[in-house]
């Protein structure tokens, strides 16, 4: 071991100009000091086995000048050209820093932090999570089996709150999984053209209902809605005839005027009537051209459409069924509070 004393004194002898240069003042330091240590027989061809002590100091924050070629005979002096040429080429590849401490009478080299310029701390690398193991087909089972288990232990139990508060949970899970999937449904409306909309008198509206009510031809929207299909057939009919009618089956109270708005804004029609047996009729109009597309893009497919339907039907009744356990709660926790106040007007009075 070194006392601080002997370090002092290596200190001393090292030249003022060497230390100047950082990688070159942390090599004369080190060869001073294993000297004093009593490694006296390190030569240039040794140093070789002492790359694991050594590279440490490759990675030395430098903050003097660039490396010059003049500094290269000066090493020589040394016998280490090879050693310290790495350490003049890289000095500017690391930011970290070596500092030497003397606590206890020994002498330690350590290495902080990495720095940046600002010598404010760089964040640490955080390592990547390991992959998670694939489970085996008898353990997926197994879990499975554990979910039942619990789920039948819940359905099964004395207390109604624990039955009704479970079925409850499941419900809503239910719903916002609904939600999430018709919200990929949900198509962006294309910007409207601009049209002259028709302004039609009260004969010609007249005239125009009579004789969409003695044709035959129609359309269907049926449980899928307004799509594409449904103004595609639209156009067709608008071929041959003026009219068309619109028939919605099944149509909820309401539904129809929210179908006629639709119909309106994807074919440029004109609505002439909407009759209560869930009926529209529709004009095509004195200067109708019909369209390249005649199916809009801002419309889902007969397909899609289905799917659409099917979800929402789902949402529906799954949200009727939980206002229904919500109340089934309420009555429980009223007819607890009644036995309650029974119980307690029994024992006091």
């Amino acid at each position: 071991m070194l006392s601080k004393a002997s370090i002092r004194g290596i200190l001393r002898a090292v030249p003022r100009s060497l230390i100047r240069d950082s990688s070159l003042g942390f090599y004369c330091v080190f060869r001073e000091l294993f000297k004093a240590s009593g490694f006296h027989n390190i030569s240039h061809g040794h140093l070789r086995n002492y790359g694991g002590i050594l590279r440490p100091f490759v990675e030395a924050q430098c903050m003097s000048r660039p490396c010059y070629f003049p500094l290269m005979p000066r090493l020589n002096m040394f016998g280490s050209f090879s050693i310290c040429r790495k350490w003049l080429l890289v000095r500017y590849m690391s930011n970290a820093s070596i500092e030497l401490k003397t606590e206890n009478d020994v002498v330690r080299f350590s290495i902080s932090k990495r720095r940046d310029k600002n010598g404010k701390g760089l964040p640490t690398q955080v390592k990547k999570g390991t992959k998670r193991l694939k489970m085996s087909r008898k353990a997926k089972v197994n879990e499975l089996r554990l979910y039942r288990l619990k789920a039948k232990k819940k359905m099964n139990s004395p207390n109604p709150e624990v039955r009704i508060r479970y079925k409850l949970d499941k419900a809503k899970r239910k719903e916002t999984w609904l939600v999430e999937k018709l919200r990929k449904y949900e198509v962006a409306k294309a910007p409207a053209e601009k049209y002259d909309p028709e302004i039609l008198t009260e004969e010609e509206k007249h005239y125009l209902k009579r004789m969409g009510e003695k044709k035959k031809n129609y359309v269907p929207v049926g449980r899928r809605g307004v799509f594409g299909g449904v103004v595609l057939n639209m156009h067709l009919h608008w071929k041959k005839h003026e009219t068309v009618k619109v028939v919605c089956k099944p149509c909820k109270p309401g539904k129809i005027h929210e179908y006629a708005e639709e119909l309106t804004r994807l074919s440029k029609g004109i609505v002439i009537d909407i009759k209560h047996n869930n009926t529209i009729i529709f004009y095509r109009g004195k200067n109708y051209l019909q369209p390249e597309i005649m199916s809009p893009p801002d419309t889902l497919s007969k397909d899609k459409a289905m799917e659409k339907y099917r979800y929402e039907q789902s949402l529906e009744h799954t949200s009727e069924f939980i206002e229904k356990l919500e109340n089934e709660l309420e009555e429980y926790h009223k007819h607890v509070a009644k036995y309650k106040e029974r119980k307690e007007h029994a024992e006091f009075g």
